[in-house]
């Protein structure tokens, strides 16, 4: 997904993580860690300070696009979370 502003791209991975990336340079500027399977899916909020996962451990959680800390992990679903959106 790109970012509103179109300076970064965001990536869901296998390895659990979720990357952003610089359009300009392709080199990855912000790695978020913290689930613990597959990243699903992945979204930028409309302003672009705030990403949404989603994830094979059953959980969705919001980040900060300026720290990569996860300020939020929504718990409850039965089975794999499988999209992200806004």
């Amino acid at each position: 997904a790109f970012s509103p502003d179109g300076q970064k791209v965001l990536t869901a991975s296998a390895d659990r993580t979720a990357k952003l990336w610089s359009t300009a340079s392709g080199e990855c500027s912000l790695t978020l860690v913290g689930h613990r399977d597959w990243v699903s899916s992945a979204a930028f909020s409309p302003d672009g300070q705030k990403v949404l996962t989603a994830s094979a451990d059953r959980t969705a959680k919001l980040w900060s696009t300026a720290s990569g800390e996860c300020s939020l992990t929504l718990v409850g679903h039965r089975d794999w979370v499988s999209s992200a959106a806004f």
